[in-house]
């Protein structure tokens, strides 16, 4: 057996031809490969048994990786590891695209304490990882590296304030691990357009080889019609900040591929694939065409999801984002022939300048984005840097360097929406888009707009929103959903936003109340509220028409995946104390999950689904006169199987007042909140009385 008494100075070593090597060993010096190099340290090659002590010794590590070509983004690799002496709770393995990237420059990182081998890593020094990976159009290659205690550098830690591991001491290095369609395509999502008898439909590739997308109604045989896609990219220079500007955080993004179907029939199933003969095809995916005569619409909304990747990295990452897209495939699954929109209202992938997570995020929804629009709005984290266009001397405390640098350019180029609204830069990056819109969905009229952007009075957003709303039409259209990221109301105690919800309510709520605004929708604090009808702080009374065609009911949705949550239970002594409710919010949930809503021309339905267990844990209904229903039914034909007994199920149950009560004391009792997770919140007659509900501090980030 070989080993090596004494390794090399790093920077040497990365010139070495060894790191060319195929072997699965690790990279293991023999005497020839010492002599070649020239180095300064002098590498002394001999046999165990020679070695009169092992104060000297570095055992000989073996490090494979399997299998060295994955067939598709999503599928897994297995590394595998025996050799380490004296194994520790340090030792970890970096995840690392491209291969020449220098070691502090890695995507990810795991422990290999973490590993589910057993015996364990600590006792054996030996351990196994499967690790799914997104294909990010290069090689991917992992490094051992040992860390001690007196390594840690308290100044370059992670957005979870962990210090990030240390890379002075690698002992091994795997192959590379690739994909067999390296270069794409990839990450397939459609949007709606303009125009009825359309879908749009946007991919990556690795290069700018021209690409296509074939459509048809039949799934089988060759697809009726053929698109050429145009192309987009975005480069470094392009970044406004770090570290979405440093080599850190930059990764190549590929190119962004944007082709139209045309000529669609309504409400009809098509099948579609993206590709070309020389990159390869994407599997036939399919979705339902819109359908404005539809008396129906199903929409599902939510803010701040994120994305969860199978490592930890520099940025904070969402694992309740997972159990969103999961139940959200539920739902699209219950549909079937019924068409969907996903609305997604601002902080996307929370990759504030790390490209790569992007990559991550567009794999992770693409089950549901390949079959269903995908509509978003700006936030925070895709936009905001210290230098952006506007940024009044009110908004300081609200506008900073969430963005990572991106400054709007990824969200830019990688999602279209419809409409053509751009706004410069002013840094000679591409303007930034999909900033305010709006789209037609059945019965109900959405309309999206930006909160990182002027939207005050005299503003081209402002100018922009009051035509849209005073154009809508309501025999068409009764429902108008105004969707935002930041909120106008939340009864969040965080004050950094405390100005811009003025803002937001001097200038942009006289516009949603004159023209009878059913519903607005918010994100950015991570939690499901919902709230009575509004109009200037004020709670309307009653339920008549004349009353709530003077206010707008709100709910905050920014709970599909974002962490950054505080507790619920008091904290005796703590400098952020529990405040009481007021009678304005008519519900708040502390589960992550999204909403529901389904509307025809009767009613509309907004219902927040709990992540927990799939189920409704609130449900506001809106008549379709503006007026907001009583105890009623829940649906008359329920179009989900979280839905269905739900009207026998609340009138089996005790009356509203007992629950919430018994409620109360329960939580009272155990000091948590694990009832108010699985206990539907109804109102009765419109508005619920006051009840005596603990206030919860809501964390805006």
């Amino acid at each position: 057996m070989l080993i090596l008494l004494s390794e090399p100075p790093k920077s040497e070593i990365e010139k070495m031809s060894i790191y060319k090597s195929s072997s699965i060993r690790s990279r293991l010096l023999t005497g020839e490969d010492v002599m070649d190099s020239n180095l300064i340290l002098p590498a002394v090659v001999v046999t165990l048994f020679l070695i009169p002590t092992a104060a000297f010794a570095v055992s000989v590590v073996s490090f494979s990786v399997s299998p060295k070509t994955l067939p598709r983004s999503g599928a897994s690799v297995k590394i595998q590891w025996s050799g380490l002496s004296s194994p520790t709770n340090l030792d970890w393995v970096g995840i690392y695209s491209p291969p020449s990237s220098p070691d502090n420059e890695f995507i990810g990182y795991l422990f290999l304490a973490n590993s589910t081998s057993s015996p364990p890593y600590l006792t054996t020094g030996s351990g196994t990882f499967n690790i799914p990976l997104t294909n990010l159009r290069s090689p991917y290659q992992f490094r051992i590296f040992r860390w001690s205690e007196s390594e840690i550098n308290w100044k370059k830690r992670d957005h979870d304030e962990n210090p990030l591991p240390g890379t002075k001491t690698r002992v091994a290095v795997s192959e590379e691990v690739g994909f067999v369609r390296m270069m794409g395509p990839e990450q397939v999502h459609l949007a709606l357009t303009e125009k009825e008898n359309e879908m749009r439909v946007m991919w990556i590739t690795g290069n700018k080889d021209e690409c296509f997308v074939e459509y048809g109604k039949r799934k089988e045989g060759k697809f009726e019609e053929r698109i050429k896609a145009v192309l987009a990219r975005y480069e470094i220079s392009h970044m406004c900040d770090k570290p979405a500007n440093t080599t850190i955080g930059w990764r190549d993004p590929g190119w962004v591929h944007d082709a139209v179907m045309t000529g669609l029939k309504r409400g009809t199933r098509y099948y579609y694939r993206v590709g070309s003969d020389a990159l390869g095809w994407t599997p036939t995916y399919s979705f339902i065409s819109r359908d404005n005569e539809l008396s129906q619409t199903v929409a599902f909304l939510f803010g701040d999801m994120g994305v969860f990747a199978p490592y930890q990295t520099f940025r904070r990452l969402q694992k309740e984002s997972k159990s969103t897209v999961k139940w959200i495939l539920r739902d699209i699954k219950e549909l079937e022939d019924k068409p969907s929109l996903v609305s997604h209202i601002g902080d996307i992938s929370y990759a504030m300048g790390y490209s790569w997570l992007w990559d991550e995020f567009f794999n992770q929804i693409e089950p549901i984005a390949a079959q269903v629009p995908y509509h978003v709005s700006i936030g925070n984290h895709e936009y905001d840097w210290p230098t952006q266009p506007w940024r009044p001397s009110w908004s300081y405390s609200s506008y900073g360097k969430d963005g990572g640098g991106e400054c709007g350019v990824p969200y830019s180029v990688k999602f279209r929406m419809p409409g053509n609204i751009s706004l410069p830069t002013g840094t000679g990056s591409p303007d930034t888009r999909n900033l305010y819109y709006s789209i037609d969905v059945g019965v109900t009229h959405f309309l999206y707009i930006s909160t990182e952007t002027d939207f005050l009075i005299g503003s081209s957003q402002y100018n922009f929103i009051k035509h849209d709303l005073e154009s809508v039409n309501r025999q068409k259209t009764p429902y108008v959903v105004v969707q935002g990221h930041r909120p106008m109301y939340t009864t969040s105690n965080e004050n950094r936003d405390a100005a811009m919800r003025d803002k937001l309510m001097e200038n942009l709520e006289p516009l949603l109340v004159k023209n009878s605004v059913t519903l607005g929708l918010w994100g950015h604090v991570h939690r499901y509220e919902s709230f009575c009808p509004l109009n200037n702080y004020t709670c309307i009374g009653n339920v008549s028409h004349s009353n709530l065609e003077k206010a707008t009911v709100h709910a905050v949705i920014g709970m599909a995946g974002q962490d950054s949550q505080s507790i619920w239970e008091p904290r005796p002594g703590h400098k952020s104390p529990v405040f009481p409710q007021p009678v304005r919010s008519m519900y708040r949930g502390g589960e992550f999950g999204y909403t529901r809503l389904v509307a025809t021309r009767e009613k509309l339905t907004l219902s927040y689904i709990g992540n927990h267990d799939g189920s409704v844990h609130d449900i506001v209904e809106i008549l379709s006169g503006q007026d907001s229903s009583g105890y009623g039914p829940v649906l008359e034909t329920p179009i989900f199987s979280s839905d269905k007994n739900l009207k026998s199920r609340i009138q089996a149950e005790s009356p509203w007042y007992i629950l919430k009560y018994i409620g109360v004391m329960i939580i009272g009792g155990l000091g948590g909140y694990a009832l108010g997770f699985i206990m539907l919140h109804w109102k009765p007659d419109g508005i619920a009385p006051k009840v005596n509900w603990t206030r919860i501090r809501m964390e805006e980030i």
